[in-house]
């Protein structure tokens, strides 16, 4: 089991690092809420990982936080909910988020996520009540975190892609519909933002805290 990694930060996309260790490059699958908190390309930067084996596939994902990956690790326990989909979960609600819509018994914000419907949703208010009592301790209350605001401000993405395309290319990725994400983007656009505050502020309304 691989659980963590430290190493100089080659490349960036949403969803996806690249980072070198002891000349070896791995690359992790990060949800979107860890995408936010990478440095700049070519600094150092520290990730909790999950390693998972399947037979057909070897996938290493990363997180910016032991939150985010313990939580990681209680989502794919929840019958139907594979990493990939679990990653999904936690690009559009950071684990502050998620934890307070399971305590709020919020429905109609999970449902919203790509990927999960009504049955989804109410599997994870159902198995997910009792095993978010194991990160306490790991987490802020509900009312510090109801305006949404847990992630750090983004940094510079690497890419060259316009951040407007780049934005709505990550929320086509994470599931969304190509006109739902170029609606989305639309609405919060505005000159010199990044593609990472575009996603966030997308996301947001369309996920709302």
């Amino acid at each position: 089991m691989i659980g963590r990694i430290r190493g100089i930060l080659i490349e960036k996309t949403p969803g996806q690092a690249l980072i070198e260790c002891s000349g070896l490059g791995y690359e992790i699958d990060i949800p979107f809420t860890t995408f936010y908190n990478l440095p700049d390309v070519g600094q150092e930067v520290t990730l909790q990982t999950h390693f998972v084996v399947r037979e057909d596939v070897q996938s290493l994902y990363g997180f910016a936080s032991r939150l985010d990956r313990d939580l990681f690790r209680l989502l794919i326990r929840v019958n139907g909910v594979g990493p990939k989909l679990a990653a999904g979960i936690l690009s559009g609600l950071d684990a502050h988020q998620f934890i307070h819509c399971i305590e709020a018994r919020d429905v109609k914000a999970l449902v919203k996520l790509p990927g999960v419907g009504k049955k989804t949703a109410e599997r994870l208010l159902i198995d997910m009540t009792d095993r978010i009592k194991q990160l306490e301790g790991q987490f802020t209350p509900a009312a510090e975190v109801a305006d949404g605001s847990t992630a750090s401000e983004p940094r510079a993405s690497a890419n060259a892609h316009s951040p407007t395309d780049e934005a709505a290319e990550a929320l086509i990725a994470l599931g969304y519909k190509p006109q739902e994400a170029e609606r989305a983007i639309a609405k919060v656009a505005d000159e010199g933002m990044t593609s990472e505050t575009l996603i966030r502020l997308a996301l947001r309304n369309m996920i709302p805290a």
